[in-house]
This record gives structure tokens, sequence and C-alpha cells, in this order.
């Protein structure tokens, strides 16, 4: 099946500064794809790119197959874009930017449209320069979701939006992907998007560090572990246990994360008087915060 996204060394340098460095990107059809990095990691210079927004410096990208520089016209015919610093026309309301997008697109669902204003409460009848971000936001999602576009490329989409209206955007897009449509979802919060998200990679620095399924990601995430003594606890044994890091002694608390087997850390904890512990598996929030501490990455 084709990709819906395939880059191949795809490169965008703006002289001297650090843009993308030599990404290869393959989002499968019909998946959500979270794309994940802190602001100035590269997402959003990776989507300008593939939207021919900006010019790569070197290398190629195809959206829905077709070649993202010299069938840059049809590929936004097909695709819905959400940008992460959204601009809209201050004095227009929202009918008036569905109106005009219908438009510019020739597509105008009423059932779709109609659905979505009721489902995310979207103003439509005041100028956007009046609305708060949220309210703003939801005018861009209308925007992106009306065409019922094969691919949607969402930039911090849930940006400003309250806890409901983020539950409703994440039924959305569950919807989109089992009718068979794909959605790159970019964002700097791994929480956001490991809800709705069967794929993920994660960027630092223009360049791709890791791309996996959610749940072997999960898998490879570390066991955290708190443990309490009777007397101030040496720090120094556990640090020596191959798997752990981020060892941390204070007082009688000790906080470690630990790759692999947990039998010598207990051992360690037993010699010194160990009175209680906690242990969970690490979320992806805290893996993905382990990519950018330089720590080594967790054993498979």
């Amino acid at each position: 099946m084709t990709a819906a996204i395939e880059t191949h060394q795809l490169t965008k340098r703006y002289g001297a500064a650090r843009g993308i460095e030599e990404l290869d990107l393959r989002v499968g059809a019909g998946v959500v794809f979270g794309f994940l990095g802190p602001n100035g990691a590269g997402k959003s210079t990776t989507i300008r790119t593939l939207l021919d927004f900006q010019r790569p410096t070197s290398g190629a990208a195809t959206l829905l197959g077709l070649d993202s520089r010299r069938d840059s016209v049809e590929i936004r015919t097909r695709v819905g874009y959400l940008p992460g610093d959204l601009h809209l026309f201050d004095r227009m309301t929202g009918g008036e930017h569905l109106a005009w997008f219908a438009r510019a697109r020739g597509v105008h669902d009423e059932h779709l449209t109609g659905s979505l204003v009721e489902r995310f409460g979207i103003t439509m009848d005041r100028p956007v320069q009046d609305l708060s971000k949220g309210n703003r936001q939801k005018v861009g999602l209308l925007l992106a979701f009306m065409h019922a576009p094969e691919l949607l490329i969402l930039d911090e989409p849930t940006a400003g939006l309250d806890p409901l209206m983020q539950a409703e955007f994440e039924q959305l897009v569950r919807e989109t992907t089992a009718a068979g449509r794909t959605v790159l979802l970019s964002s700097h919060s791994l929480s956001e998007v490991q809800q709705v998200a069967d794929r993920v990679a994660i960027i630092r620095d223009g360049r791709l560090i890791v791309s996996d399924t959610v749940d072997r990601l999960r898998a490879r995430a570390p066991r955290v572990m708190q443990l309490q003594f009777r007397h101030q606890v040496d720090a120094d044994p556990f640090r020596r246990i191959p798997g752990a890091t981020r060892v941390e002694a204070i007082g009688t608390r000790l906080d470690l994360h630990v790759h692999g087997d947990v039998a010598p850390v207990l051992e360690a904890a037993l010699a010194q008087g160990v009175i209680d512990l906690t242990a969970h598996q690490a979320d992806l929030d805290e893996l993905f915060l382990a990519y950018y501490r330089d720590e080594p990455e967790p054993r498979s």
C-alpha cells in the first residue's frame, strides 16, 4: 500500500541555522502518526517542507503517492492542514471563513460542516478577533476537516482547547482513521499523542531519533522505583547497578529508573534496610524526556 507520507533524506537548512537533516519518515495510510519533539526540534519545518510552503535544500518527499513539489497543488486539495501558528482573518466570522474556503476548494458538505460546528460548539457569527484562543482553534479544526481530506496534517491541534473539547477531538481523529484516512499529529506533548496514535516518531535537533509503535515504545520504557529506608540511604551501590539510571537519594528515600532486571536493585535495597517501595512502568512522557536528557537508550 502506498504510504500517506514518505520522505527520503529530506533536508532543509537556513544558512548555518538548523532545520531538518536527512529525514527518512514513512507514515502508513489509515493510521494516526504522532510526530513529537519540543519547540524548535524541526516539526513545523518538516510540515512546511512537505506542503511545499518552502523548498527543501535536498532530498524528496511524497504525499498520497504524489511528489511534494511537482504535485503540490493537487496535494493541497486532498490534504487538511491546521498550522501551529494559526492565523485567520480577524474581521471575518467563522461562517465567512467556512464560505471562503468552500469556494476556494469547490467543496461544501453542509452535513459534515454542520456536524463539526455542533459537536465542537463553534462560534460562527462573530469576528474571530473577538474569540478566545480556544474558539479560534475550533474554527481552524473546522477548516481542516471540512472537506473530509484523505490526509490531515495537524500541528499542535488541541492548543487552547478545554479537556472536554480535547476528548471530542480525539474521538474525531479515531473516526477519521476508521474511515481509512490518515492523520499526522504533530505535538510537543506525548501524553496528548499517545491517546490516539498508532505509531510515534521523535525528532530532535532536526533529526529523527526514534520511530516505532506506541506499544513497543511503552514496552521499552523503564520501571520507575521509589524506595523508603529506615535510615539515610547510600545511593552509590545503586548507581553501580547495570540498567539503573536517574538514581537520586533524598534522605531516607531513593528514586531511580531501572531498565531490565530489578533483582539487583532489590538485593541492594535489602542490604540497606528497605522498609517500603513502589514501582510502575514509566509512561511515554518519561521515555520521551529520557531522549532529551542524553541518557542511554532503553534496552529492548
